[in-house]
């Protein structure tokens, strides 16, 4: 047969023989076997991965629960001064004397102490068998006791409010109630307001003033009514299809927009407010009123979100005045890096922002609007703030790329100082902690820290100065590591400027020999609202049963996402067909020099909802690179997604950086294999976004693949049938073999 007529495949294989690589036979049954029980295979084998601290009250033990292996799961109690701990209790003699006195069951190697309260060292309340009970220690005894059930009341009015507000026929009603908001009988109601309608009406969200002598509350007019309708082809209760039809505003649409309104109670007058700080919302919300009653608070998002403001209005007046303000050139994060709090008695507030190219905290001055200090300060990011304690004047704060050398994306447990600026890490091992607990009187704290390629560790830290004073716990792995799991591997490069680290991960299949060469797939997600690669530790990685079939799977965090800089997530502005492939390129390229297995002469990809939108932009834009894409439930029109997502890192009003962005506009520029899929009852994403590409592919005459999943929604893609059609169309495109062939 001449060369000319082979198909793709056969012709791959010929080549592959040719160009002197060696061809690894993949793609058959026994492959994809090992694949689908690679998940039953490593379930269970980690053991100590978790540890919950149960506090005494005073702060100076507490108590975990643990699970030991073979011997099931011990409680143990901990010195929180010294870090030494002991079995809690006897378990044998407990659970005997629960099954006594409860006529249940109890396993002493399974004893879950539901509601677990430690008053002292030598008693415990916890409940059992639907009962509460008290456990003294020192004498083992058992006790049923009352449950402690908290007072149940109805809707009592704030302090010195006297009416109760309610919506009818979209306006504000008032009715007199006494103290404990019971309706006062013989007393009218009072009408507050006769200007709702159904277009413009009154919300059911009412701000009283501390005094009770105002009432603030919102007043919305109606935007756009989009609906989206999906048809379900094949419902499992009728014959017939089904549609239905759902509320879905998309870029560009009409929004509905609340305005604050300000009534005086005393006078049952509205409160005109003369001036407008707050033109074009997408959004207000946020009403708070100071402590004295004499103004209210509330956060404007400007439609676009290039200005975002906190606004003061006073209570007597209505005169509105800007406190705070955010306008950057791009975008203001709204969805993830905005925190406001009040410090009401010191007159300051606390407020995030990233004005000097980091997402930190800045103390205001209220009476003046002005920044009286910059809290936090370096090239790091305060991922969020757990608490704010106004006595010490203390923040309690989750950090990112605090400790110069780590992975910038572990987050770190911290703690700074209103008045001084001191910041002090309260964790610092090489690695992302996903629970923090702190005793009470916050001397001591627990934290636990893992990372992809390392178990969980539970230790013991001095909440003042952040110092270790004992390791509790670790996790063992042995037996995963028994069964033959391989950690997925760290790497660093440069990205396209050739100075900014870029991270992320290799997954490489179980039976892994150093001396083939893989093809690789990069699973991608570049949404702009947060960071993707795994940085914590999971015994199974989905990704690890794509890898089995003889692949090196990828994750790449490359610019335009979150928590880095700002000039990093900036790439993505305006711009989100650009999703970093110029830095995941270079990271893959990186690796492959001193990985030779890495084969980039056969690179895939895959992703879903924004994934999906990457995953087809690489085979547009990148296909020198990329040779097959899988995109499974893609926005692959900005103009076609859910508007609050979308304008918020496109902008408004819609303009050509959308079309420029959109892979329907590009579809003619597909220079790989494409499988597109969708489910039919997507309501995250409008189902129409796929099929449009489809339209734009075929008045193309471009080949691709597409499947349709019939009664399925947002990420049918990854249904068991999904991956199995995903990993067949990798196989098959990248080997150049049938799969699963016996």
């Amino acid at each position: 047969m001449p060369l000319m007529l082979l198909s793709r495949r056969y012709l791959f294989a010929v080549l592959l023989v040719l160009s002197g690589l060696p061809a690894v036979a993949q793609g058959s049954k026994a492959d994809y076997d090992r694949s689908a029980e690679l998940s039953k295979r490593f379930q269970s084998k980690v053991t100590k991965t978790g540890l919950q601290p149960f506090w005494n009250e005073t702060g100076a033990s507490f108590w975990y629960r643990m699970e030991e292996g073979d011997h099931g799961f011990r409680w143990y109690a901990v010195d929180a001064k010294t870090g030494e701990y002991q079995l809690a209790f006897d378990h044998e003699r407990l659970a005997e004397l629960l099954y006594e006195t409860a006529r249940k069951e109890a396993d002493p190697s399974g004893l879950r102490l539901k509601g677990l309260r430690i008053p002292n060292k030598q008693t415990i309340e916890f409940e059992f068998a639907a009962k509460a009970w008290t456990y003294h220690l020192d004498t083992e005894t058992l006790a049923m006791r009352a449950w402690d059930t908290p007072e149940q009341h109805g809707w009592r009015p704030p302090p010195n409010v006297h009416w109760k507000a309610s919506i009818r026929e979209h306006n504000i009603v008032l009715d007199p109630v006494d103290a404990d908001g019971q309706r006062i009988d013989g007393k009218p109601a009072r009408r507050l307001t006769n200007d709702g309608t159904p277009d413009d009406r009154y919300r059911l969200d009412f701000r009283w003033s501390p005094d009770g002598k105002k009432l603030a509350v919102m007043k919305r007019r109606s935007g756009d009514d989009r609906r989206v309708t999906i048809i379900d082809s094949s419902p499992d209760d009728q014959l017939q299809p089904k549609t239905d039809r759902y509320f879905y505003l998309k870029p560009g649409d009409k929004v509905s927009i609340d305005r604050p309104v300000l009534f005086d109670i005393t006078t049952m007058q509205r409160v005109e407010l003369p001036t407008d700080p707050a033109p074009n919302p997408y959004r207000i919300d946020g009403v708070r009123w100071r402590a004295d009653s004499s103004a209210f608070t509330y956060e404007y998002n400007q439609r676009g979100h290039q200005v975002y403001r906190v606004i003061e209005v006073d209570a007597e007046t209505g005169e509105s005045r800007v406190l705070i303000e955010e306008s950057p050139e791009t975008f203001f994060t709204y969805s993830s890096k905005k925190f406001l709090y009040c410090l009401d008695a010191a007159d300051e507030l606390i407020w995030m922002s990233e004005r000097d190219g980091w997402n930190h905290l800045y103390l205001y001055d209220w009476q003046t609007g002005d920044v009286k200090r910059q809290i936090t300060k370096g090239e790091w990011v305060v991922r969020k703030v757990d608490r704010v304690d106004e006595d010490k004047r203390v923040v309690w704060f989750w950090a990112c790329g605090i400790h110069p050398g780590q992975d910038p994306y572990h987050e770190h447990y911290c703690r700074v100082d209103l008045d001084t600026g001191v910041v002090t890490p309260l964790t610092r091992s090489d690695g992302t902690h996903t629970a923090v607990s702190v005793s009470p009187g916050g001397k001591t704290l627990v934290a636990t820290w893992s990372r992809v390629d390392h178990p969980p560790v539970h230790e013991l830290r001095d909440a003042g100065t952040g110092e270790l004073i004992k390791e509790i716990a670790r996790a063992d792995a042995s037996s995963l590591i028994d069964a033959g799991w391989i950690a997925p591997e760290r790497f660093v490069a440069k990205g396209r400027d050739g100075q900014t680290d870029i991270h992320g991960i290799l997954i490489k299949p179980t039976n892994f020999d150093p001396a083939k060469r893989y093809p690789v797939i990069e699973q991608v997600y570049a949404g702009p609202h947060g960071q993707h690669v795994p940085k914590r530790f999971y015994g199974m990685h989905r990704n690890m049963q794509l890898a089995e079939l003889g692949f090196i799977v990828v994750q790449i965090d490359g610019m335009g996402t979150n928590w880095r800089s700002k000039a990093f997530h900036d790439v993505a502005w305006k711009d989100l067909k650009d999703a970093g492939f110029p830095d995941r390129i270079a990271w893959m390229e990186a690796a492959a020099e001193t990985r030779p297995w890495m084969d980039l002469s056969r690179v895939g990809i895959y992703g879903g909802s924004a994934g999906g939108q990457n995953a087809m932009r690489a085979v547009l834009d990148h296909h020198h690179f990329y040779k097959a894409a899988a995109a499974d439930c893609g926005c692959h029109d900005n103009r076609m997604d859910k508007i609050w997502w979308n304008e918020q890192w496109m902008g408004w009003p819609v303009d050509q950086s959308y079309t420029d962005s959109s892979n329907v506009e590009d579809a003619h520029k597909l220079g790989g294999a494409l499988l597109l899929t969708v489910g039919e009852l997507d309501r995250n994403v409008d189902p129409a976004s796929t099929m449009q590409v489809v339209d734009a592919l075929i008045k193309a005459d471009k080949k691709f693949e597409l499947m349709v999943f019939p009664g399925k929604g947002h990420g049918a893609g990854e249904s068991a049938y999904g991956q199995r059609l995903r990993a067949d169309f990798f196989v098959r495109e990248l080997y150049g073999v049938g799969p699963r062939r016996e």
